[in-house]
Formats: structure tokens, sequence, C-alpha cells
């Protein structure tokens, strides 16, 4: 019997939650010291997985499989394909960066006060958060990946009510009731779509009598297995439904900005780097593969709303007045394009989407975290409060400038491989559409430069003006992003030579072929 490796690397940081909750009240440091090892240990396993995987192999590799619940059909399935990988990787390489990055999140803002949770709570709540995130990737069992999909939501929601961020204008009390709403809604807008899922789950398994991805798949491919075309719908519908709300999409998308602006902030990049791809990562394994002509029905609508949301979700990141907030709304618009990507049906939409998720990953991380940095010093989120930042702290606001040049897709950095990519395949198949989400990128501009602008030129403010620079554990977590930034950026083809094959097949999946250009190539 081989060894169970794709188990152990989700169980791994599920075994270090439960020691980092155990630790001692007293032993702070020793908790995060824990937790941080725990992160470090996964992402070696991680590597492994990665090394390990073949792209040229089969489609579902390390599998591991075991009867659970026979009387239902339910079986503790786990594979990885390309996509799988890529985002199981960059899962465990994030959680170490954050795990840094909220080092002192959690301390009592004086001796002996109670108004914080324990810090053991907090680190063990992140490993958590990790554990069901991977195994919602590795899941090929339809309802053990719809367990960790909800069950992720239990540790989401107390880092967000429980942990949230300490700058707030209005005080502590403010604070707090802000924190509640938000943790709330985050709750009750990824339960709804829970909910509708599940409803979806029972009724494939009524069609299907079996809840194994590849089975039902392989039996939707030789034509053992028919669903009558409403049938297919309105399963498409229940299962796309929750995962617009994680990725999220508009108009599902509201409980994002307020989630991620009274989280701290290496909590809202869990949020926004890890916790929602596993929205679009689901799209691509469950949507399309379980459903493919009811996911060719929708894919106007869906190209529509996500149109929507790269002009609405850069609109709106224009005008805030908040950084996080700001932040945000990129995301919304960020998911868009890779929403774009995934149904515009064409390889480089897809591998530009996966790529995507990826690269969005890091860059946002990297920001975030700055963005972290820059409000743990000066105590407000405003971006009014601040201005010449680059005068008395010139590393930090460099790797700021650095995160906020990814996120507009700057050549050169990793995210403009991706967007490029997207934009190249939806233009193949759908020009006008193309063309309207390029206005995104112009949008993406203007709000980053104008937030580097506000916050780093100008005058030096005198509340900024002994602003210290980036310590080392802050330069240790954010230089290693710069460093991918620019590597991918100049580089990508160690993660698209992973992804493609799974997007071929995803899209033989469809049954969809890539456009063939009006005008051939010289031979």
């Amino acid at each position: 019997m081989s060894f169970p490796l794709l188990t152990a690397t989700a169980a791994l940081p599920a075994i270090g939650a439960v020691a980092t909750a155990a630790v001692p009240a007293a032993r702070r440091t020793a908790a995060k010291w824990l937790a941080l090892l725990f992160s470090l240990a996964t992402l070696v396993l991680a590597v492994v997985v990665l090394v390990r995987f073949d792209p040229d192999g089969g489609r579902y590799q390390l599998t591991e499989s075991h009867a659970w619940i026979k009387d239902f059909g339910v079986r503790y399935e786990l594979g990885v394909d390309g996509i799988a990988v890529a985002l199981v990787a960059l899962t465990a390489l994030l959680i170490p960066f954050i795990v840094l990055a909220g080092w002192h999140d959690a301390d009592p803002l004086e001796t002996g006060s109670r108004r914080w949770r324990p810090t053991q709570g907090f680190f063990a709540l992140i490993l958590a958060v990790e554990a069901m995130v991977i195994l919602s990737f590795e899941a090929t069992d339809v309802f053990l990946f719809y367990i960790f999909f909800e069950a992720m939501l239990i540790p989401m929601y107390f880092l967000i009510g429980g942990f949230g961020d300490r700058a707030h204008e209005h005080g502590e009390e403010a604070a707090s009731t802000q924190r509640s709403y938000a943790a709330v809604k985050f709750l009750l807008y990824n339960l709804v779509g829970g909910l509708i899922m599940l409803a979806a789950v029972i009724g494939l398994y009524v069609v299907a009598g079996n809840f194994s991805l590849a089975e039902i798949a392989q039996a939707r491919a030789n034509g053992s297995l028919h669903m009558a075309t409403n049938t297919e719908r309105w399963l498409f519908l229940g299962f796309f439904f929750a995962f617009a709300v994680k990725a999220p999409l508009w108009p599902l998308h509201t409980w994002l900005p307020n989630a991620m602006q009274e989280s701290t902030a290496p909590v809202a990049v869990l949020i926004t780097a890890v916790v929602d791809k596993v929205g679009t990562f689901a799209m691509l394994r469950f949507c399309l593969q379980l459903f493919p002509e009811a996911s060719k029905w929708a894919t106007p609508v869906i190209l529509v709303l996500a149109l929507i949301s790269i002009i609405y979700g850069a609109l709106l990141a224009v005008g805030q007045r908040d950084i996080k907030r700001l932040i945000a709304y990129a995301s919304i618009s960020h998911f868009g394009f890779i929403i774009l990507g995934i149904f515009a049906m064409t390889s480089q939409g897809q591998s530009g989407a996966t790529l995507y998720m990826v690269n969005h990953g890091i860059s946002t991380a990297a920001l975030m975290l700055v963005a972290g940095f820059l409000i743990s010093r000066r105590g407000s989120r405003l971006i009014a409060d601040y201005g010449g930042v680059q005068k008395v702290a010139p590393v930090l606001a460099g790797t700021f400038l650095i995160g906020g040049l990814a996120t507009l897709s700057l050549p050169g950095l990793a995210p403009f491989v991706s967007e490029f990519l997207v934009l190249v395949g939806a233009f193949s198949r759908y020009p006008a559409i193309g063309i309207i989400a390029t206005f995104g990128i112009v949008l993406a501009a203007l709000y980053t430069l104008v937030l580097y602008q506000r916050t780093m030129t100008g005058p030096v403010k005198p509340e900024v003006s002994a602003m210290p620079d980036l310590r080392v554990r802050e330069l240790v977590v954010v230089a290693p992003l710069v460093v991918l930034l620019i590597f991918l950026g100049v580089y990508p083809k160690p993660v698209t030579d992973i992804v493609n094959p799974a997007v071929k097949q995803t899209l033989s999946d469809v049954h969809k072929k890539d456009p063939r250009p009006e005008v051939e190539a010289a031979k």
C-alpha cells in the first residue's frame, strides 16, 4: 500500500491546528512557532506532491479511495489533476506567509487585556482553514467535497468576527459591531449557497446513483448515464450558485468587501487568495465536467455576469476611501476575469484563468500584506490619512508599488500573462466581450496608481513622519512574493506546463475546440 500523500498533505495542518490550540495560554510565542512549523511542513509535502505529479500522466494522480458511507455510495476519494496541484501548492505556499504576517495580530492590546481571543486560537483556525481548502482541491467524491466546502466557513467565521482589524476610525465598540456584521454576512451568503448546492448534490445522487466524480463523468461520456435537459440545467444551477457566491461573482459578491475590510490583513489574504479560489476551481472541476451541456447553455449569461464583475468591481475600487475595500473590489474585478476565462471555453482562456488563480493569489497577498503593515503603523485604513510614506519608508513604499503594479497586470509581472491569455481566449470566441473586458485593465491602472499617489507620494504628513520601514520579519514575508511575481511574469512555463493538459481534458468534457483563426499562419 502506497503512502497516502494527499491525505497527509491535508492532515498535517489539521493536526497542527489541534496541537496549536492545545498550547497553554501563557505560551503564545510557542503557539506561533508551532503553527509556522506545521505550515512549513505542509509546504514541504505540497512540493513533494508537485514533484511526483506527471503532467503527461493520467487525469487524476496520487489517488486514494476508501469506502466511507456504503449505504449512500459515499467514498473517501482523493486525486489531483494539474489544476488542483497548482492550487494546493499555492495554498501551502501562502499559509506560512500568512502566519508570519499575522505574528502579532492576535496579541492582547495591553498586558492582561481580554479583548482579544487567545493567540493560539487565531493560528489554529488558520491551519484548520488550510486543511479544509486542500481537501476541497483534492476531493473527487462530490459529497466529500461538499463537506469541506461548507466546513471551512466555520473557522473563517471566527477569524473574521473574533480577530478583526484593530484600525477602526470609530473605536473598539463600533469595530466589534462591524466585525460581527461582516462575519454574519459572510456566513449567511455562503450558507445559502451551500444549502442550494446540497439540494443539487442530492439530486445528482438520485440521477447517478453515486457521488464519484470520475465514475459519473465516465458514465456521461460513454452514454450509460443520461440526464434530461431540464434536470441537468437545474443541477448545474445549484452547483454554480454556490460556487459563484464563493468566487465571488456579481451580484453575489457583497459579502467580500465587508469581510476583507473588517479582517486583519492576513485573514483578508486567506479569504481572497485561498478560500475564494475554491469557487472558481470548482466551476472547472464540477460544473464543466458533470454538466457539460448545461455549462454551454448557461455560458452567455455567465459571461455577461463576469463582464459586469470586471467593470463594476474596478469602478467601485476607483472610488474607495478605505485601502482594504479598494483591494476587495479590485479582487471582484479580477475574479470576473477568471470566470470569463473559464467560460470562454477556449484553451487560452482556461489556461489563463487557472494561471490567474495562482498569480492573483500571489499578487493580492503581496499587496494586502504590505497594506496591512502600513495600516498597523498608522492605525488607520483611510487613504486620506496617508501621504509621503515613500520618503520615510522607501522599502515599504517600493514593495507596495510592486504589489500594485502586479494588480494592474503590468507586463513583466505574473498577472499580466494570465490576464493576456484570458483576453485572447475570450476574444477568439466572443470578440465584443473581450473588447469590453479590456476596459477593466484601464480602470485597474487608475485605481492602483491613484492609491499609490495618495498614500506614498506628496508632502509627508505629520502622522507618518516617524513611520518605520519594513522590519526583518516583514521583509521575509514580502520578498519571496515579489520574487515570485517577477519570476512567473518572465517565465510562467513551470505553471502552464502543469495546468495545460488538465485544461485540454476539461475542454474535451464540454466537447469544445478552439476556434480556427480567420487567417491561417504561413507555413
